[in-house]
């Protein structure tokens, strides 16, 4: 018994078609689905964005988005959130934020869903590297844990009350207890 293989299709064909919710992404001529965001992973993108916006917008140095989509490299992907430094939003002529992101974000943050390949997301993150993102963050709220990208480095696996690294531009002082105890609301 044979299987057929799966039919490509080209980034522009991908473009083309509507968006989907959850959105989907196109990585090596195939279209994958993200998963649909749960709980945990819903707190943890909320409070990164505005952790990261509240320090960095009102002074025009960065600004984190969530679920954007960035398309470059022969990839369109939806990082959990996008980060760019003010200076290379592609602002239109009315000074507005484009539709269209044709370029990788500064700082790139995933967090992993119960749902995900892990290797997919990270492949994602080292895709964004190559392409002149300065960080990446691969959250993991099961291990509890952080795994750090920089470019022409190893990884970095940060636990407890480690510091994570943010983009230099932005003042912002976080560990990973921090980040994690963003998702204990009740106490």
């Amino acid at each position: 018994m044979t299987t057929a293989a799966p039919k490509t299709i080209t980034l522009a064909e991908f473009l083309a078609l509507p968006e989907t919710k959850p959105a989907s992404e196109y990585i090596d001529g195939e279209i994958i689905q993200k998963p649909m965001p749960k709980g945990r992973h819903s707190r943890l993108q909320g409070k990164l964005c505005n952790t990261v916006n509240n320090a960095a917008e009102t002074p025009k140095i960065a600004y984190a988005f969530p679920e954007l989509r960035c398309t470059f490299g022969g990839r369109s992907i939806v990082p959990d959130v996008a980060v760019f430094e003010w200076n290379r939003i592609p602002f239109n002529q009315a000074g507005e934020v484009p539709d269209n992101f044709d370029l990788a974000p500064d700082w790139m943050i995933e967090i992993l869903s119960p749902d995900q390949k892990p290797n997919k997301v990270i492949g994602n993150i080292l895709h964004c590297l190559q392409f002149g993102c300065q960080l990446g963050w691969f959250l993991d709220p099961d291990d509890v844990s952080l795994l750090v990208f920089l470019p022409n480095q190893q990884p970095e696996l940060l636990q407890g009350n480690q510091s994570a690294p943010v983009l230099q531009s932005i003042d912002l002082t976080l560990t990973i207890s921090d980040i994690f105890g963003w998702l204990k609301m009740a106490v």
